[in-house]
């Protein structure tokens, strides 16, 4: 992506909209959510929404998506072009809308009308800023191709380096009500915290089917979650009694909210945290997302000339095609200079 210049970021705003990256497991009623929270937006609290969908396999979105990749990439053609499954080609439509590609006598007919890439989004949305309150966006469903992919690294660190950037992370409470099944909704949690390591909401929602108030019993008081483990003698059960000890300090500054995205319900409680972690963005996160920024500007500008001189290639796994590798091989470059940085 084209290097940015800091002082023209919406970041020194006060005015920004707060974006709110919508993350869940599939099933979780992470789309159901987005619709509700978009409806709330723009109708009792009169806010001016955004709304993107960041997912190329969905059939069919709930809401009326302001950009949508399924209007850039088409899935079905990257799936048979690439021979990929559809986790493998959610991935590479990803990439393809992440990052600069090269011309190839291949890729026209995977994309739809214009070719639009990520960087030219965020422009979009610099050029609406003064007029937004929220940009809502909306994640695929398998959460591993977004969460630990380059191209879902490229997203939210673009967004959070241009506006206040906050993750709401959304739980099926339903399922979620055995403790063996709620460590692992946790543990996801907990890695996509540390992973994007931005502000974080938990919503736990269909909270209109099951309360989730067991959830909040066992966050508070983790020997209540170990005492309803005590009958299972499962070596689940055991490890998800080790693990409630590791994330004990997790649940104490975490924040969640109940929410149901069919009634409605709880959305106040989500504005209220959602003011608090756009105050924390605000607070703390400001001055560490400039200082990570010039740092990684930094060792770009240092490593840029080895890179190309090396003819560093690095290979899209799932394609293996060099035509579709040299769009990728500089914003992949980019992540590992990155994370030797860290």
């Amino acid at each position: 992506m084209e290097e940015r210049d800091a002082s023209s970021s919406p970041l020194r705003s006060t005015n920004s909209p707060t974006v709110v990256l919508v993350i869940g497991m599939a099933g979780s009623g992470k789309t159901t959510f987005l619709h509700a929270l978009s409806q709330h937006l723009s109708g009792e609290g009169r806010q001016r929404v955004y709304t993107i969908n960041l997912d190329p396999a969905a059939v069919d979105v709930p809401y009326t998506a302001n950009i949508d990749i399924r209007d850039t990439v088409k899935y079905k053609e990257v799936m048979k072009h690439y021979h990929l499954g559809p986790n493998g080609a959610i991935l590479t439509s990803l990439n393809l809308f992440s990052t600069k590609y090269q011309g190839s006598r291949h890729l026209p007919q995977m994309f739809r009308g214009r070719r639009c890439r990520f960087d030219q989004v965020l422009s979009l949305l610099e050029t609406r800023a003064p007029n937004l309150d929220y940009v809502v966006i909306d994640t695929p469903g398998q959460i591993e191709a977004f969460n630990w992919s380059a191209s879902g690294s490229i997203i939210t660190e673009t967004l959070a380096l241009a506006f206040p950037t906050i993750v709401a992370y959304v739980v099926d409470t339903p399922r979620s009500n055995r403790p063996v099944t709620f460590m692992s909704n946790m543990l996801y949690a907990c890695s996509v915290l540390y992973k994007i390591r931005l502000p974080f909401v938990l919503c736990f929602n269909k909270i209109d089917v099951e309360s989730h108030s067991f959830a909040l019993d066992w966050m508070n008081n983790p020997e209540k979650y170990r005492d309803d483990l005590h009958h299972d003698i499962t070596y689940l059960a055991s490890l998800s009694r080790s693990m409630s000890l590791v994330l004990e300090e997790f649940y104490r500054n975490l924040r969640a909210v109940g929410v149901s995205a069919a009634t409605g319900a709880g959305m106040q409680a989500f504005f209220e945290a959602l003011a608090e972690a756009k105050n924390e963005y605000n607070t703390d996160f400001v001055e560490w997302i400039r200082r990570r920024r010039e740092g990684i500007d930094m060792v770009m500008t240092r490593e840029r000339s080895r890179i190309y001189a090396n003819g560093l290639l690095l290979w899209c796994l799932p394609c293996r095609r060099r035509g579709f590798a040299s769009t990728v091989r500089w914003e992949h470059s980019r992540h590992i200079l990155e994370n030797a940085f860290e």
